[in-house]
């Protein structure tokens, strides 16, 4: 599915755009559900353990931003992260032994999809070793308008950098204290059924979605299996192991020295990525007025 040197592009850069890893057919399908999942929202007036909702949701209009660990919640999210082809472009990238860490799907809806500030998903979760990565299955054309992923190329090889805002983890960089120019982020876009994969350490992060279409993306994020995850361990072992893609399981963690920051103490505002953000003074993706006034504070 993909070449050796696609391969070495995104050993070296941090991040690859495959074309057709879906078909439209799997596309409409998947499509189809999330449809059913955002109508089930109506009703809700906050969020819970499936739905993160938008600051604008309404019980009688709902605006859902995020749908939590949807392979858990219909079982075609979970049929849809061990395709052949999604087999063999892991196989290539983090080896043939290959579990599911996670998955959500962002929903960045015309005009008012919310953006995610620069972090590193390393920060989060971090494991024994690096070879974990996010798949994002483009459900809907990704254009340069509608709030596309922003990816440094090269940044999986640098430090972890502090996500941390007056001494709480906010899942986010400061984008007034990091080194990394960010006017230098690639651009990730393609059409409906293309992947994007990017590393673990990769520092990335999306604009608000200012265009008159939605952008859906359905984030896969897998690991290989020696690849434990360093926060205590929390789930019972049969669905741990349920979340083998392929290969074989180990009890053998590999560890490998890579820079590590736990995140803790946990966010102030729990719950999603989104939430966790609240907690940041500076922001990247707001307003160019907005800022503006960040740097001057930082200044």
């Amino acid at each position: 599915m993909i070449s050796n040197d696609e391969a070495k592009f995104y050993h070296e850069n941090g991040y690859l755009v495959v074309e057709d890893v879906y078909s439209q057919e799997e596309i409409s399908a998947m499509r189809s559900v999330l449809g059913e999942l955002i109508d089930k929202a109506r009703g809700l007036d906050d969020h819970d353990n499936v739905y993160d909702l938008e600051p604008s949701h309404t019980p009688d209009n709902p605006r859902v931003r995020r749908i939590k660990e949807p392979y858990k919640v219909h079982p075609i999210f979970r049929e849809m992260a061990q395709t052949p082809n999604i087999v063999t472009i892991l196989t290539k990238l983090i080896g043939p032994d290959q579990r599911l860490h996670g998955g959500k799907i962002n929903i960045k809806a015309a005009e008012y999809g919310s953006p995610v500030e620069w972090h590193q998903d390393w920060a989060f979760y971090p494991h024994t070793n690096d070879d974990v990565l996010a798949i994002g299955v483009m459900l809907d054309d990704m254009t340069e308008e509608n709030g596309p992923l922003l990816i440094m190329p090269g940044s999986h090889k640098g430090p972890t950098y502090d996500h941390h805002s007056n001494g709480f983890f906010a899942g986010a960089i400061d984008p007034n204290t990091c080194p990394l120019d960010f006017s230098k982020a690639a651009r990730v876009t393609g059409k409906a059924g293309a992947c994007s994969f990017h590393h673990v350490r990769a520092v990335h992060g999306s604009e608000q979605n200012r265009s008159g279409k939605d952008r859906v993306l359905l984030l896969y994020q897998a690991a290989a299996a020696d690849a434990w995850d360093l926060r205590r361990f929390n789930e019972p072992w049969e669905e741990y192991e349920s979340r083998m893609i392929a290969g074989v399981s180990t009890l053998e963690p590999r560890v490998v020295d890579t820079p590590i920051r736990l995140p803790y103490p946990p966010a102030k505002f729990d719950g999603s990525i989104y939430e966790n953000q609240r907690g940041m003074k500076a922001r990247y993706f707001a307003f160019d007025d907005n800022r503006k006034h960040n740097k001057e504070d930082a200044d």
